[in-house]
């Protein structure tokens, strides 16, 4: 029986939840998620749970968010005075914006608040802090 190893490039169908049972993504009606196991190309729970799997095994995981995207970091949510912003820029919270930092790279931010005279911005990963439940599938082990 082939079982998925280190190196071995992989395919996988997965659904992912959130604890509260909300789908946030999902291979279905998709190519299966294609990657190298051990690689670091993937969340750290979810290639640890492919190491080990059969050929079209299936399971359930639960990820604790230290397995998955991390803690929620307090400094990469900051206040921004509205009189940064390009003139006449509109937000709402919710709305991605991206940001540049002094080195030119740009970092995908979450408008969480709006007042009068600020906007609060929050660069965390959107998934970071929650605990995470995938369905997979090993589909394909080469």
């Amino acid at each position: 029986m082939k079982v998925a190893q280190k190196n071995n490039v992989v395919k996988v169908h997965y659904t992912g939840r959130l604890t509260s049972g909300e789908q946030f993504d999902s291979s279905e009606g998709r190519e299966p998620l294609e990657f190298t196991v051990g690689a670091g190309q993937m969340i750290q729970g979810f290639d640890l749970a492919v190491e080990g799997m059969a050929l079209n095994e299936k399971k359930t995981i639960n990820l604790a968010p230290e397995q998955a995207y991390g803690p929620v970091f307090d400094q990469l949510i900051s206040d921004v005075e509205k009189k940064n912003l390009p003139e006449g820029m509109e937000v709402s919270v919710g709305q991605d914006l991206y940001a540049t930092a002094p080195d030119g790279q740009q970092t995908r931010v979450v408008v969480t608040q709006v007042t009068d005279t600020h906007i609060t911005v929050d660069a965390n990963h959107p998934l970071a802090g929650k605990e995470l439940e995938f369905d997979i599938e090993v589909v394909e082990i080469n």
